[in-house]
């Protein structure tokens, strides 16, 4: 296994050393944004058996100068292995569920020198996520026709829905056939226009009928 190696010949602090200080700035900085909630630890994987450098919000239980973990030992073993595993399962001591990303740090030489893993308490997150999906949830017996719309139905609104209808008939409001303006009415009222005030008025002058037509052809 390498041993730390601190500081040059001259006193002066190694690159290695620079690396591992930078990142353990990061650690600090992240563990602080996020209290309660995300667990990050600097590694310093020149030292194996005494491998955590810094540990912030801790949900571990671990502290610093405690050993490695497999994926340290892994990255020290071999130059090669990947340098960020993201995401993945994983689990506290006390058996609470955990995300976990590993970011492995190298040196100019390749090697790895310091790994920086965040993990995750997703059980604090796991009732919010319930709690967010029964606030948002909706009741399935009226996803097809819905209940009503949040939108103001104006007159503007009433008359462009109208002349649409029109328009697919290659007609005027006025000049659609007696089926159509009933049909056309039904539509307006299963969509919710009723609800406006004056809608039926409205709809009467559109189509150049009476108000009491307009609500015979509702029926």
């Amino acid at each position: 296994m390498r041993a730390p190696v601190d500081h040059r010949a001259d006193g002066t602090e190694s690159g290695d050393e620079h690396l591992v200080r930078e990142a353990e700035k990061i650690a600090v900085a992240l563990g602080r944004m996020f209290p309660g909630l995300c667990e990050v630890v600097l590694h310093d994987l020149r030292d194996p058996e005494h491998a955590i450098r810094a540990i912030e919000n801790n949900l571990s239980g671990r502290q610093v100068g405690d050993s490695a973990t497999e994926l340290g030992l892994a990255r020290i073993a071999d130059p090669d292995y990947p340098s960020v595993i993201q995401n993945y399962p994983n689990r506290f001591p006390d058996g609470r569920p955990a995300k976990s990303t590993s970011i492995g740090i190298k040196n100019a030489a390749g090697e790895y020198v310091a790994a920086l893993c965040l993990n995750l308490d997703v059980s604090v997150l796991s009732p919010v996520t319930l709690t967010l999906s029964n606030l948002v949830a909706t009741d399935t017996k009226h996803r097809d026709q819905p209940l009503e719309t949040l939108r103001d139905r104006t007159a503007r609104e009433l008359r462009r829905a109208v002349e649409t209808r029109a328009a697919e008939r290659a007609t005027t409001p006025r000049s659609l056939s007696r089926e159509d303006k009933k049909a056309l009415v039904r539509q307006l009222q299963r969509d919710g226009y009723f609800d406006s005030r004056d809608a039926a008025q409205t709809i009467a002058d559109l189509l150049g009928v009476s108000r009491a037509t307009v609500y015979n052809y509702a029926k």
